[in-house]
């Protein structure tokens, strides 16, 4: 089991930037694969991004591509997802979530129930 904190979510006007972090703790960091998930008011849960604990291979939303990128530093046991072009409808709660695997190159997939580990999330607001 491995602790999550994510951290680096505000207020940013349509246009803007963010780069949210989620820091890992209390496991082996680099044999999880991580993953992104976003939640809206009134919404369900909805993936984002992942990436595979040796960083090797990214999954995206159709909703981002070309807008976000994830990146991770096994070495500060931290994963990032960095937001450009934001748009309002990016509004939501953002999650970390990790899955421990075996392949060092397995995504943890878009299926949310499929990870072990969920940070308490950070809030994204985008102002038109």
């Amino acid at each position: 089991q491995v602790r999550l904190v994510e951290s680096g979510g505000g207020l940013v006007q349509a246009g803007g930037s963010l780069r949210l972090s989620c820091a890992a703790s209390g496991g082996t960091f680099s044999r999880y694969a991580m993953g992104w998930f976003r939640q809206a008011p009134g919404k369900e849960r909805e993936f984002v991004t992942g990436i595979s604990w040796n960083g090797g291979r990214t999954d995206y939303a159709d909703s981002v591509k070309g807008r976000f990128t994830i990146s991770r530093d096994n070495a500060k046991s931290t994963v990032y997802l960095q937001m450009n072009n934001l748009k309002p409808e990016d509004t939501a709660v953002y999650f970390c979530a990790a899955l421990r695997t075996i392949n060092p190159n397995a995504l943890g997939g878009q299926d949310g129930a499929a990870y072990a580990d969920w940070g308490q999330g950070t809030q994204v607001t985008v102002s038109s």
